[in-house]
């Protein structure tokens, strides 16, 4: 050690006298002090945000983006034509769709073409919407409905049949001809309000 360096107590006496004194570190004033009680007192009164999930379930907005549904015309056809825009739109690749022609016989939209198979992968949707913009027929929409988790992963991929929205009253179920003296475009314009007895199909 140096005969020049402090040694012992000079040393600490001589770190002190160049130490600068810390700034901030009072104690608040007392209103700033009652001012932070306030809040966590004026809390204590309001009305919790946590719900009794799943017994009540929450409202969802009317624009709240839930799981897909396939829609139906007025008389049971369906909406999709199979020209996978959504597919296209999709950026997160969740949509696989496989068109295929329509036949006499086989009659399952209005038009030329339907979706023979139609995926959705929720492991992989983001629920954007980007989908349901892109649709030119309207026949893919967003429910309210955010109940799709599952226990496993191949069931998180749903099919057609999974989205397809159910029959309602005055729809039969698609293959079937088109409402008689009606094209493709009187389904588009909303003119096809029910189905039509010459529609029903014997099996």
């Amino acid at each position: 050690m140096s005969e020049l360096e402090p040694k012992g107590s000079d040393a600490i006496e001589r770190a002190n006298a160049e130490s600068v004194p810390a700034s901030g570190q009072e104690s608040a004033p007392f209103l700033k002090q009652l001012k932070g009680f306030w809040v966590t007192f004026a809390t204590m009164f309001k009305k919790p945000l946590t719900i009794e999930y799943p017994e009540v379930k929450p409202e969802t907005q009317p624009r709240f983006h839930g799981r897909h549904q396939l829609n139906r015309y007025a008389d049971g056809l369906e909406k999709c034509i199979g020209c996978e825009l959504c597919a296209w739109a999709c950026p997160a690749d969740a949509i696989y769709v496989e068109g295929e022609n329509n036949t006499e016989e086989n009659q399952v939209s209005p038009g030329e073409r339907h979706a023979k198979v139609y995926q959705i992968n929720y492991l992989r949707c983001i629920f954007c919407g980007l989908c349901i913009e892109a649709c030119p027929t309207r026949a893919l929409t967003m429910t309210n409905e955010y109940e799709i988790a599952d226990d496993k992963r191949e069931k998180l991929i749903w099919e057609k049949e999974d989205l397809l929205a159910p029959l309602r009253q005055g729809m039969l179920m698609p293959p079937h001809p088109m409402y008689p003296g009606t094209d493709h475009h009187s389904y588009y314009r909303g003119e096809v309000t029910e189905s039509h007895p010459s529609q029903e199909v014997s099996k």
